[in-house]
């Protein structure tokens, strides 16, 4: 196995090429001697011969020739517009990925934030290996319709044992965007019952609404935060503000939206800035639901504006959009897409909120590698047939890859591993930016475990660079760099992200 040779000078440099020296001494070698068998004993830790680190083939061009002529093919067939690597999966492995050129990569973004316990993780192939998994895939049921008789059991094992506390119901779906247009129709379905007082439709309704028109047709409207993301279908691409792009030509709701916190950091240096910042973003949401064209049935919100720029707020912002909710009667969604699954040191990122009651619906998908909503409100559960309806509702592969992830998380620590990593790794951006403050601002995620990010004027340059000293990070808003590794990442791995960010910031100071 190629070792990985350290460069540069600083700190941080150093105290890696002593992390290696002592990672090399100490490992545990696999029972299997093939240099790309990964193959591990029922016993032994995951990823034991993972690369010692980055691995860039000499004298070559980013991206490689290899890369570019694949792309080229797979364009012919397949949009490859936002393709930025073309991947070796067989040869990517724990925390590292290889692209067709065999440049092997710290991963620090996995794939936006969606890969929980990396490449080729030696439970997870175990797990995709069972009977099963077979039979689900083999014979992939239409859940609505006609769910298998161990899915109660499956559910109660994984997906409904990680839940948020307080929610213990699920609707299942297929991604993010799903989860959250899922999540969207119950809440208005939640309110035209609420509406109607428990009586049935009228002739007028079930008439109209064929035609999309009141009074069958609802014009209710779900109120969501300038640079929030919550997808790119019809329902939740109109709640979505984080990039014109997204949005362009594409037919619009006319819902509502609210500031979302701009915040200083660090937080510790600013807080009665900040409050002030928060109760005007409070009190103007609770304006817009008064002004709302139609009536607000629901707000969504992430716990981290993710792809809006990786925007914080504080746990009093939160508290008082609970209670806003409760006292206008609208339901409060929490998308947890990004931030859920351990990411930020806790399962879900909106347990460092301290809520007096549980928000209304959680969605989740990314990380669990599975998607839909949580929910404990019996009145959310629609009380007709097809109502929330389509054929998959979800895929019992994905509840059975949650379980084993949910399980492994559980066996191994990986949450408690990614808050304490986390601290390590802001610790020493601090020093980072204290070096280097003209190409490292607003340094935010303290106490958030990797869920981590800061801006840059030249942002771009730094993620260029990086990738070529093999270290893949991701950007979001406009001069944000996010850092989202795997449940899995250790001190030693971000040793090595530290010592090559030093040596990009040192050569573009």
């Amino acid at each position: 196995m190629a070792r990985f040779r350290v460069t540069g000078t600083g700190v941080m440099a150093r105290m890696l090429r002593q992390q290696c020296v002592r990672y090399q001494t100490t490992r545990v070698r696999s029972i299997c001697t093939s240099p790309t068998c990964h193959q591990a004993s029922s016993t032994a830790p995951p990823f034991q011969d993972e690369p010692l680190g980055p691995q860039m083939i000499s004298g070559l061009t980013l991206p490689g020739p290899k890369v570019k002529q694949g792309l080229e093919k797979l364009d012919r067939v397949y949009d490859t517009c936002s393709s930025t690597l073309l991947v070796d999966y067989d040869k990517s492995y724990g925390n590292y990925l290889v692209d067709a050129d065999g440049n092997r990569y710290l991963d620090m973004f996995a794939q936006i934030a969606s890969i929980p316990l990396g490449y080729n993780y030696p439970r997870l192939v175990q797990a995709a290996q069972s009977g099963e998994m077979v039979r689900a895939i083999v014979s992939r049921p239409a859940l609505g319709s006609f769910p298998p008789t161990d899915y109660a059991d499956l559910l109660a094992s994984g997906i409904l044992k990680a839940a948020p506390m307080g929610l213990d119901r699920v609707f299942t779906a297929t991604a993010g965007s799903d989860a959250n247009e899922t999540a969207y129709k119950a809440a208005c379905i939640w309110k035209g019952t609420q509406e109607r007082g428990g009586r049935d439709f009228s002739h007028e309704e079930l008439q109209s609404v064929m035609e999309n028109q009141a009074p069958g047709a609802k014009n209710y409207s779900i109120l969501s935060f300038i640079k929030g993301f919550h997808g790119r279908l019809f329902g939740s691409l109109s709640t979505t503000r984080s990039k014109p792009i997204h949005k362009l030509d594409i037919p619009a709701f006319d819902w509502p939206v609210a500031p979302f916190p701009e915040l200083k950091y660090p937080l510790h240096e600013h807080e009665t800035e900040n409050r002030t910042e928060e109760e005007r973003c409070l009190r103007e949401t609770e304006a817009a639901i008064d002004a709302a064209k139609s009536p607000v049935a629901a707000i969504v919100v992430e716990p981290v504006q993710s792809e809006g720029g990786d925007n914080h707020a504080t746990p009093f912002f939160f508290q008082g959009l609970r209670a806003l909710a409760k006292r206008k009667n609208v339901l409060m969604i929490v998308d947890e897409v990004q931030t859920g699954v351990g990411a930020t040191g806790k399962m879900w990122a909106h347990q460092h909120w301290d809520l007096e009651t549980p928000p209304d619906m959680v969605t989740f998908s990314k990380k669990a590698q599975a998607a839909g909503f949580y929910y404990g409100n019996e009145a959310l559960r629609p009380d007709k047939a097809y109502r929330q309806f389509n054929t998959w509702m979800g895929d019992p592969v994905r509840a059975l890859l949650f379980r084993a992830i949910y399980q492994d998380i559980e066996r191994d620590g990986l949450i408690d591993n990614t808050a304490k990593v986390g601290e390590y790794i802001f610790e020493h951006l601090e020093s980072l930016v204290a070096r280097f403050p003209q190409l490292m601002q607003n340094l935010r995620g303290k106490g958030c475990g990797t869920f981590i990010a800061w801006d840059s004027p030249r942002r771009d340059d730094i993620l260029a660079l990086a990738k070529t000293k093999g270290v893949f990070m991701g950007g979001c808003g406009a001069a944000a760099i996010r850092l989202r590794p795997m449940l899995i990442f250790q001190q030693h791995h971000a040793d090595i992200f530290l010592s090559v960010l030093e040596d990009v910031l040192k050569e573009l100071s």
